[in-house]
Order: C-alpha cells, then sequence, then structure tokens
C-alpha cells in the first residue's frame, strides 16, 4: 500500500506530517493570519501537473519557456490519527468537538464504503499509523512552502493503485449532486 519515494519532488499520494496550514482572518480593518498543525497531510494534486510543475521550474522544458505549467498551490486532505477520529477528539485542537462513530459505523469507514472518509491502514515498518481523511476537509498550501520543508515533511507515498483509488474517490465526493428533501405528496389531493 505504501511505498517510499526516492525523489525530490513533491507527488500526489505523498503523505507529508505536521504541516503547516496558514490561513488569513478578517476582522473590521483587520488581517491577522492564524496557523494550525496538520499532523498529517495527503497530497491530491494530480501527478501529472505536479511533474509539469517540477520539470519546467528546473527549466528542463526548453521548447515551451512559459510559465503556463507552473503551480502556485497545492491540494492536499488532513488525515487524522483513526482513534481520535473515532472518539471526535482530532479537531480538539482547533476548538472543535466532531462526532463519534459506533462499532458498526465504524466498520463502514474501515472498510471504505462511506463515501465521505478514506481509511488507510497502518504500515508500522514505515511509521505509518491507521488514519483517516474526511473529503469535507482538504486544503491548498503554497506549492513554495511545501517544498521549502519537503524533506522533513515526507512520510511515505501511497503506492500508484492506491493513490488513484483515493483520487478518485475524492473526485467522487466532490462531484456528488445534493438533491433536495422532497415533501410526501398529500394524497388526498389527489381524488379532487
Amino acid at each position: 500500500m505504501y511505498v517510499k519515494s526516492t525523489g525530490k519532488r513533491v507527488g500526489q499520494g505523498d503523505i507529508l506530517e505536521k504541516v503547516i496550514y496558514s490561513y488569513p482572518i478578517f476582522q473590521a480593518d483587520q488581517v491577522t493570519v492564524a496557523k494550525i498543525t496538520l499532523p498529517y497531510a495527503v497530497v491530491l494534486t494530480q501527478d501529472c501537473d505536479l511533474e509539469s510543475d517540477f520539470n519546467c521550474r528546473l527549466g528542463s522544458s526548453k521548447k515551451n519557456p512559459s510559465n503556463d505549467k507552473f503551480l502556485q498551490s497545492i491540494l492536499v486532505c488532513p488525515a487524522y490519527l483513526a482513534e481520535q477520529f473515532r472518539c471526535g477528539t482530532h479537531l480538539e485542537p482547533i476548538g472543535l468537538k466532531m462526532n463519534t462513530w459506533t462499532s458498526e459505523q465504524w466498520k463502514s469507514i474501515k472498510q471504505n464504503q462511506n463515501q465521505r472518509f478514506h481509511f488507510l491502514g497502518a504500515d508500522l515498518a514505515l511509521k505509518m499509523q491507521d488514519l483517516v481523511i474526511d473529503f469535507k476537509n482538504y486544503y491548498t498550501i503554497t506549492r513554495d512552502e511545501i517544498y521549502k520543508d519537503y524533506s522533513e515533511l515526507y512520510l511515505v507515498s501511497l503506492d500508484i493503485l492506491f493513490r488513484e483509488a483515493l483520487s478518485q474517490r475524492f473526485a467522487y465526493f466532490l462531484s456528488r449532486i445534493g438533491l433536495p428533501t422532497l415533501k410526501e405528496p398529500n394524497h388526498a389531493d389527489e381524488n379532487t
């Protein structure tokens, strides 16, 4: 399920640890920058885009000297320690109490049968713990910020088939169509 990358570029399916996410807070006429540390984050930007960005910045694409392949930010989903997630305590550091999960619900999450979540199993040899990704939480982090500390942030990568499955599940979740709740028809009206 996991592999160790030997490359120097960010890749789709990379699992990073202790990623700092900065975001602005607007209050009246002031803007402050808040920061949170994501215990784990999984890169979801398409690998072909990450590769093109990396190669163009190295100058290996002399045929096209424009910067249209450059990425400004990289899409990541935070991944939470499974036991904290199951207890609903995974977002306590930012003041949020989340759902707790029954045994039946947790089984569905662990088997990746709940479309909102993706479970990643542990691999202790690679220092990977059980993690859960909640597709409702995703961030963009500037490309330069990730590359600045990439060697310290990098933990492991999802093997190609597993990263493709994750990417498809994420895309499916984002592209779902929310339907309105329909009222039950009033059958008394049908007889008039």
